[in-house]
């Protein structure tokens, strides 16, 4: 029954929302993949290591420490200023901020998860686990796999989120892996924290 999960993202000036939103917004399909978005090619393996990868739509994230593996929707923000939750009837899914960087490109890419669902657990019900130096991929349209070390996993209460260090540019291709966490607030509807796990391109 705990699903609902707002993330204050002051940098991009919008905030997630979690499963139980039922407005439009959430409902919406996926974005067409990015002008410029190259093919899969045969050349599936990752770049060379702290190499930044030019800009493609990631297909795939794979974190083998926590069993996940699940497809991307884009995420984009609504009419109301919050950035569109991944659909909250699908628990293997994970949605990226569509006009931020890709993962694998310079600067920081936002990747969010549901915790759980009405029914069961979601995509990153065990993201706590991971830890400093676990490694997951980013399989992406251009037949790349980016991968990326986990650098810190950090929860946060919303009240005193630290939104520059989160979401601020950053000068090398890392990502944000953002999910619910805490107690559930019945009358908010919402979680009382966010966790964070920062990662960077190895």
């Amino acid at each position: 029954m705990t699903l609902l999960c707002a993330v204050a993202l002051l940098v991009l000036a919008v905030s997630l929302v979690g499963g139980n939103d039922t407005s439009s917004d959430s409902a919406r399909p996926p974005l067409a993949p990015q002008p410029g978005a190259s093919a899969p090619s045969a050349s599936a393996a990752a770049d060379a290591a702290g190499t930044d990868l030019p800009r493609s739509k990631p297909v795939r994230l794979l974190i083998p420490e926590i069993s996940v593996d699940a497809p991307f929707t884009d995420l984009a923000i609504g009419e109301n200023g919050q950035l569109q939750a991944p659909p909250p009837d699908d628990t293997n899914l994970v949605g990226w901020y569509a006009k931020g960087a890709s993962p694998g490109e310079t600067g920081t890419s936002i990747i969010a998860g549901h915790v759980d669902t009405k029914t069961s657990a979601a995509v990153f019900a065990r993201l706590a686990q991971l830890d400093e130096g676990d490694v997951f991929h980013v399989r992406r349209a251009d037949g790349r796999t980016a991968s990326f070390e986990v650098d810190d996993v950090e929860t946060f209460d919303k009240d005193d989120f630290p939104s520059k260090r989160v979401y601020g540019d950053t000068d090398r291709a890392e990502v944000r892996l953002i999910t619910c966490a805490g107690d559930y607030d019945r009358k908010a509807k919402d979680y009382t924290d966010n966790l964070v796990v920062f990662a960077h391109l190895t």
